[in-house]
């Protein structure tokens, strides 16, 4: 039985965050109720982050000698944390969470003791008073963006609801089911890779819930040059393309594939006209020449579905007019 007394161990891939980096873990050391552990992932840092771990003796550094990426740095730390972690959290570096957070988690599995997952109210870092997001969502279109991105944040007063999927800066997953579905796919080295395990999580048949008293200041991007960096970019274009291969379940793949290539279509369009022509045909020329493996993975993702198709269309965005006011880019 789930209690405020299970055990978290979180996880913070780090990569060149020196500059954020003692905020954040010093915000989880004073939490009111403390993890059980945590792992910090240093992807080879070129500043002085390892200096600077250096000072917080009573965490477990994981150094590698190469830049794995965000999706393989966590699942590296998934398979060395403690085995008394009923529950595993995740945390950027450039995220700070207020005192209660992983309180306000560990309450929300007790009162939703069907629910798996759990995402955090993040907060713009600079402006507490605006969003940074409550969730991820999915566009039937394969489009993916942070619901409430740039929207004035609200009191915590609100229950905890169900939500598409949790962004990975802030979130807790119950340990079982991240060994089950293999953690994150490390193809995707970093973007959009919470989004593809919250749908396989989903798929599944587990549930995510927002849980708006779990409050993280969020810089966002804060270590690869912002989100409208090439690198951001690349990756985010690149990998929403697998995701929808390889996660949108039976009739709704055929039905929709027209509206996702013109999405893709018209992003190529977009980022051209800006100037950016280069990186997003890279990133979508990158995209189709892994669909062989994104597929392989598609047949073992859906041979093993529990959700039936109801139940994921009802999680489905299925707006046909999307605005800034509704949505931000991956």
């Amino acid at each position: 039985m789930r209690s405020l007394s299970d055990k978290v161990s979180v996880i913070v891939v780090n990569w060149n965050g020196e500059a954020f980096l003692e905020r954040c873990l010093n915000a989880l050391l004073a939490q009111t109720i403390p993890p059980h552990e945590i792992l910090v992932v240093d992807n080879a840092s070129a500043d002085a982050s390892l200096e600077l771990l250096g000072r917080f003796p009573t965490i477990r550094l994981l150094a590698q000698t190469e830049n794995t990426g965000f999706a393989r740095g966590n699942n590296l730390a998934l398979r060395a944390a403690s085995p008394q972690s009923t529950w595993v959290a995740l945390m950027n570096p450039d995220a700070f969470a207020d005192p209660g957070w992983l309180a306000a988690l560990l309450a929300a599995t007790v009162a939703y003791p069907d629910v798996d997952a759990f995402g955090s109210k993040l907060l713009k870092a600079h402006d507490a008073t605006v969003l940074d997001g409550i969730g991820d969502v999915y566009h039937l279109s394969g489009l993916v963006w942070r619901s409430g991105h740039g929207m004035p944040a609200t009191d915590d007063a609100d229950a905890p609801t169900e939500i598409f999927a949790a962004c990975a800066a802030a979130a807790l997953y119950r340990r079982s089911v991240l060994d089950q579905l293999g953690g994150f796919d490390e193809d995707y080295f970093c973007y959009v890779e919470d989004v593809d395990l919250g749908f396989r999580l989903r798929l599944a048949g587990y549930r995510c819930f927002h849980v708006p008293q779990s409050v993280v200041h969020h810089v966002g991007s804060g270590t690869t040059g912002g989100q409208h960096s090439e690198f951001a970019i690349y990756h985010g274009h690149r990998n929403l393309v697998w995701t929808f291969i390889k996660d949108m379940p039976g009739p709704l793949f055929w039905l929709f594939l027209p509206l996702h290539l013109l999405l893709n279509l018209g992003t190529v369009i977009w980022f051209a006209w800006q100037g950016r022509g280069a990186v997003i045909l890279r990133a979508k020329r990158d995209a189709l020449l892994g669909v062989p493996a994104a597929w392989r993975k598609r047949r073992q993702i859906q041979r093993a579905r529990v959700a039936s198709i109801a139940s994921i269309w009802r999680m489905l965005d299925r707006r046909l007019r999307l605005t800034k006011a509704n949505r931000t880019e991956p």
